[in-house]
């Protein structure tokens, strides 16, 4: 599903020059479930970005499937994102002035659909991450777990092959954390998406098949939990 061969990302110039990182070569299979540790500053952000079309790579190739994400432009990378990915961050990027539903339905709006229908979709989609009864509030009436289930539902509503989290969990409690984690796994056995983590938290990384430890923008880790 995704593989990646010398992988390298640079930034900065000069004296501040900064090489993110080093030559990555890898493969993640299809309905894997991966977390990607290690300490801040060690290139997991950056190779989550690349692999998802968000950052350009500097030397490299990328590929989800057949399509070489490394030679297309920025319109085809977007159209990719909206029809093949999902993405869930630690400060959920929700638009405060939109209500639940409407942002959740932001991607399928964005291909075309009608707003009746979205809503329908949106609505569903919340009521998979329990919050059917929360469409109409706005994120500022939600609870920061609260929020973070609005921008999950908002990922899977497309139904996408692969969804990337960056520390999605970063600004939640142990409880609620728990429960986010236990939705995108939900995600994962139902309807076999692909799920990429970015953590530091060693107990999530622990839920998940496949753990890639990183170090100064190189892969010094990349194992089975189950070992």
């Amino acid at each position: 599903m995704i593989r990646m061969n010398g992988l390298s990302k640079t930034f900065g110039v000069g004296q501040a020059k900064t090489r993110a990182l080093k030559q990555i070569s890898m493969e993640i299979s299809a309905g894997e479930t991966v977390s990607i540790t290690g300490p801040s500053g060690c290139g997991k952000t950056t190779l989550l970005h690349l692999l998802a079309g968000i950052e350009r790579m500097d030397e490299g190739e990328v590929w989800i499937g057949e399509t070489a994400i490394h030679m297309l432009d920025e319109d085809e990378l977007s159209k990719l994102r909206l029809e093949k990915m999902g993405f869930v961050f630690q400060s959920y990027h929700l638009i405060p002035v939109l209500r639940a539903w409407e942002n959740v339905a932001l991607p399928i709006i964005a291909r075309g659909m009608n707003r009746k229908e979205a809503r329908e979709k949106a609505v569903e989609a919340l009521k998979l991450v329990g919050l059917a009864e929360r469409a109409e509030r706005y994120p500022s009436e939600l609870s920061g777990g609260q929020n973070q289930r609005v921008a999950i539902a908002r990922a899977i509503i497309g139904e996408p092959k692969i969804l990337w989290a960056d520390e999605p969990t970063g600004a939640l409690d142990t409880g609620t954390a728990d429960q986010i984690i236990g939705l995108l796994e939900m995600l994962n056995s139902h309807y076999g998406t692909t799920l990429v983590i970015v953590t530091h938290d060693s107990h999530i990384a622990a839920r998940m098949n496949r753990t890639i430890r990183m170090q100064e923008g190189r892969i010094i880790h990349d194992g089975s939990t189950s070992l």
